[in-house]
């Protein structure tokens, strides 16, 4: 990055882990797995500079400021979301209304066809997500298959315009921090045509139990249940050796898929083929190397993680499974690790607890 002309964008080959205040910590994360030998969908990384340089370049920013300064808000008001709503609407619509400079617009332009002639696809379809300092999951929004370069910059405005939703605006109103501005990192990422997808666990959300990874699948894109729009399938992993101890396949009727409307193409929720609807969606091999991909993950980082993941309808086993996302897993993380043996230090556990741990 030495001598970098344009220091608010980035291949994510180009970050690391310790950047999330540059480009935030999602863009941080996926650069990091990049360049650690992970397979991540290709893309780059809009900085949190960016977001200020658009607001301010655009002109979003005086009419940010000319709003908000009729705008009145006390403690009391944090109660009435309707007024809360109102202003959502009104400063996102600002910030949508405004075209991307035109330096900046050029500049994006250009790492986009860069990107597809990496991915060997004509305007290659991209998922353009939210990316902040510290960790806000489902805070802000993210827009799947966009494709072509003026839907790229319309869609990465969008994804900035939504630091302006409520449920953003009135979390900084209570903390006390200013409303006209919340900077955000946008990562512009290849999408995988997802066969199936899925978010899994380096421990047993139910109880924290390290020894276990725990993967939940639906058939298409992965927001049905990161959304908890659908019951998953469900895996259980021992992660020691790396064995399924428990499965659980359930009727999944409805699927986000990719279609074609109005001569468009979109992401929808359509029904899964009835021949499909009670079937695994993931194969044993693939829950098995998804388990391992995972443990390699958490040993890299050093802490349990919660990972979004997809693989592939195009690709041959085992390259077909792409890492979306991975961060620490937030609700055991600052709990007393769960014994697997007993509560005394016995040669027995300390050997159990260094085979979690070792590569498989």
């Amino acid at each position: 990055m030495v001598g970098k002309q344009d220091t608010w964008i980035y291949w994510l080959d180009e970050v690391t882990k310790d950047q999330s205040d540059l480009v935030g910590r999602k863009c941080a994360n996926l650069g990091d797995m990049t360049r650690a030998g992970f397979r991540v969908p290709q893309g780059f990384a809009l900085s949190l500079e960016a977001y200020k340089r658009f607001l301010e370049t655009s002109g979003a920013q005086d009419q940010i400021h000319k709003y908000l300064a009729s705008f009145k808000a006390d403690a009391q008001d944090l109660s009435d979301l309707s007024k809360w709503q109102e202003a959502s609407d009104a400063l996102r619509a600002i910030v949508e209304s405004m075209p991307m400079p035109a330096d900046m617009g050029q500049t994006i332009s250009s790492y986009y066809r860069d990107l597809s002639r990496r991915c060997v696809t004509d305007h290659c379809p991209v998922a353009t997500r939210s990316a902040g300092a510290t960790s806000h999951p489902g805070q802000y929004e993210t827009f799947l298959h966009v494709r072509g370069e003026a839907e790229v910059l319309r869609h990465i405005i969008r994804v900035w315009a939504s630091t302006f939703n409520q449920r953003s605006l009135v979390a900084r109103a209570r903390a006390n921090l200013p409303l006209d501005a919340d900077p955000i990192g946008v990562a512009v990422l290849q999408m995988v045509n997802a066969r199936a997808a899925g978010v899994l666990f380096t421990l047993n959300p139910a109880n924290g139990d390290r020894s276990k990874i725990a993967i939940g699948a639906n058939w298409g894109l992965g927001e049905s249940v990161v959304s908890g729009s659908v019951t998953p399938d469900e895996w259980m992993v021992d992660k020691v050796v790396l064995e399924i101890n428990k499965r659980t396949v359930v009727p999944k009727p409805q699927m986000y898929v990719v279609v074609s409307a109005g001569g468009r193409e979109e992401v929808a929720m359509c029904e899964v083929p009835p021949d499909r609807q009670c079937i695994p969606c993931l194969s044993d091999e693939e829950i098995i190397e998804l388990a391992r991909i995972s443990k390699e993950i958490e040993r890299h980082y050093g802490t349990p993680q919660d990972i979004e993941w997809a693989v592939d309808a195009e690709r041959v086993f085992p390259d077909n499974i792409f890492i979306l996302q991975a961060r620490p897993e937030s609700a055991w993380r600052d709990r007393p690790k769960v014994s697997l043996l007993a509560d005394s230090d016995t040669p027995a556990r300390q050997v159990l607890s260094y085979l979690v741990n070792i590569k498989a």
